[in-house]
């Protein structure tokens, strides 16, 4: 397992995946580093990152694995430090980070679940655009934005509202930087049987869905 002390390779492809331990996140690092790229994964969860790199040392690929909190201001100031000292800068930034509230009627939102979306799908982002942003002119590089479009669906109201947030600050960094960079890119991804789409959906027929990985390669592809 390579940490966060590798040493500096800055002539790499580097891409940060911040939300990288499962799902989406987790299928494009694979994607990522099966097309060459150095991943640095960041997340919470220690051992999805392990089996994140496992997987993909086992096809001869290279990741760096970040154990943090992405609603840890100090941690995310860490990392953008860490990186710009050992790369330079970084070519790509995925966020797929988010939380994902249990469905409620607007009127009975627990007030911890309420913050803790604000925390990650909203905070997080904000601190994490000015920390990355100089990362990506140094390299030329692009952000990508996963979006999931719930606002104003019954029982999203904790989740649709923070991740409207998200896009809408992502949407505005996109507009202020069409001329300047970076380059910012928004995806909405096929429904895929993720852990949060079971715990939207749990009695949907999955068969149905799209693989992550699949879905992973096709977004890579239009990178």
């Amino acid at each position: 397992m390579t940490q966060i002390q590798t040493p500096p390779m800055k002539t790499e492809r580097l891409a940060l995946i911040t939300g990288a331990s499962r799902g989406l996140g987790a299928a494009l690092a694979e994607a990522l580093a099966d097309a060459g790229w150095h991943v640095m994964a960041v997340a919470r969860t220690q051992g999805g990152l392990e089996e994140l790199d496992d997987r993909i040392q086992a096809k001869g690929g290279r990741a760096t694995l970040a154990p943090m909190d992405v609603t840890d201001p100090q941690a995310m100031q860490h990392l953008a430090g860490s990186v710009a000292a050992r790369w330079g800068g970084v070519q790509l930034w995925v966020h797929s980070a988010v939380h994902a509230a249990p469905l409620s009627p607007a009127g009975h939102i627990a007030a911890k679940d309420m913050a803790k979306s604000i925390a990650t799908n909203i905070t997080a982002t904000a601190t994490l655009i000015p920390l990355i942003e100089p990362l990506l002119r140094a390299r030329n590089g692009r952000a990508l934005f996963l979006d999931d479009p719930r606002a104003g669906q019954k029982f999203f109201g904790a989740y649709g509202a923070t991740k409207a947030a998200q896009m809408a600050l992502a949407r505005s960094w996109q507009a202020e930087n069409v001329k300047i960079g970076p380059q910012v890119l928004i995806e909405t991804p096929a429904p895929m049987p993720t852990a949060t789409r079971a715990r939207f959906f749990p009695g949907e027929d999955r068969t149905k869905l799209h693989d992550p990985r699949q879905e992973a390669a096709r977004i890579v592809a239009s990178l």
